[in-house]
């Protein structure tokens, strides 16, 4: 699949669009949204994937749409395991209701850019050395075996301030409380950054964190650099909104983690197979393509397809028979969500009387 350059900007452009007037419409007024407007917006981007899937199978055929269709829902269902950190981010830096979305999406941005630096070092890597695919497949294995681990000792998702954290925080005097939807304030002559510039690195430089298992479980799906960034961003763009949507829901996907684990655990088969069928190792097999069956784009799809059905109606019943296993949320509430926009105008009256000033987490 040979993408022309101008192809690339028109689609760089196009995301470029789409955010400024995400951030125009939803936050030139910071407000409490509400369900019907979530829903909206998670329903828009759901199609605009879509729409971009039909352009690819009627413009580059049937193989590149189906493998950006599976990279998207991949992409999708594993940011979504990480919405539990955004919350416990947002809890600990108090942000205030009104600018949650504004906070989403430019963390969201700076994660894009930095995923982007990784998709092109890896698709360069992958390009000349295609004994990574062996490595990949391993740490995949590795991750999904870990998620297993990790759900059936109970331990939830945890979040700390990493080390670029704690340099911007040396680099710059934080102020201690929130000044509207500003990044930046002046006081005394000297320039301060605001919890609202701090939250927003902390989100972004999460997500690629937390992003180190999806980056090599896309490229097990496609090696085209174009269809690794465009699931991405697609993905990213509609996280946000089920961060809303989505989080009271959170805890009820008790089965999410073995889910996922089963995902990777696939790709990771699938990415071990590809290596094998690609094989350049002169102690294996001579350096010649071991005869090992390929796992084609249409069975990707059903089976990534089928393992998040699974694992969200199995969720859904057990904690329907049983409640209690849901009861796990650590204290961490989901954003309020309003049904009207009088509702809306509560949550915002109730969350300005809450006490902002700490406004952020103190750096060891």
């Amino acid at each position: 699949m040979n993408v022309p350059f101008w192809v690339w900007l028109l689609t760089i452009a196009g995301f470029v669009v789409i955010v400024g007037a995400d951030l125009f419409l939803n936050d030139h007024k910071p407000h409490a949204v509400t369900l019907g407007e979530v829903t909206r917006w998670v329903v828009f981007y759901v199609a605009l994937a879509a729409a971009f899937a039909v352009g690819l199978w009627f413009f580059a055929g049937p193989t590149p749409a189906g493998e950006f269709v599976a990279g998207y829902l991949t992409e999708y269902s594993l940011s979504v395991d990480n919405l539990f950190v955004f919350l416990i981010i947002m809890s600990s830096f108090k942000v205030p209701v009104v600018h949650q979305h504004k906070v989403l999406l430019v963390g969201v941005v700076i994660a894009l850019i930095m995923r982007s630096v990784f998709i092109a070092a890896g698709a360069a890597v992958l390009e000349h050395f295609t004994w990574v695919f062996f490595l990949f497949a391993a740490f995949l294995i590795y991750t999904a075996v870990s998620l297993v681990r990790q759900a059936s000792s109970g331990e939830g998702e945890e979040w700390e301030e990493g080390r670029a954290l704690k340099l911007l925080r040396k680099a710059f005097p934080v102020t201690d409380d929130y000044h509207g939807a500003k990044t930046t304030v002046k006081i005394a002559g000297k320039r301060w950054l605001t919890p609202m510039l701090v939250v927003m690195v902390a989100i972004g430089v999460t997500d690629v964190m937390f992003a180190l298992d999806s980056i090599p479980a896309i490229f097990g799906l496609t090696q085209h650099p174009y269809l690794v960034f465009t699931a991405n961003a697609f993905a990213l763009m509609g996280l946000r909104q089920l961060y809303f949507l989505l989080g009271g829901l959170l805890d009820k996907l008790v089965f999410l983690s073995y889910g996922l684990a089963v995902l990777l655990a696939f790709i990771g088969v699938k990415l071990a197979l590809h290596a094998l069928h690609e094989n350049e190792l002169p102690f294996l097999n001579d350096g010649q393509p071991v005869p090992v069956p390929e796992v084609g784009t249409g069975l990707s799809l059903a089976v990534i397809i089928g393992i998040l059905t699974l694992t969200t109606v199995i969720s859904l019943v057990a904690v329907r028979m049983k409640p209690e296993l849901a009861e796990h949320g650590g204290g961490i509430s989901a954003p309020p969500l309003a049904r009207t926009k009088a509702e809306a105008a509560r949550i915002v009256a109730e969350d300005e009387k809450a006490d902002h000033r700490v406004a952020a987490p103190k750096a060891d």
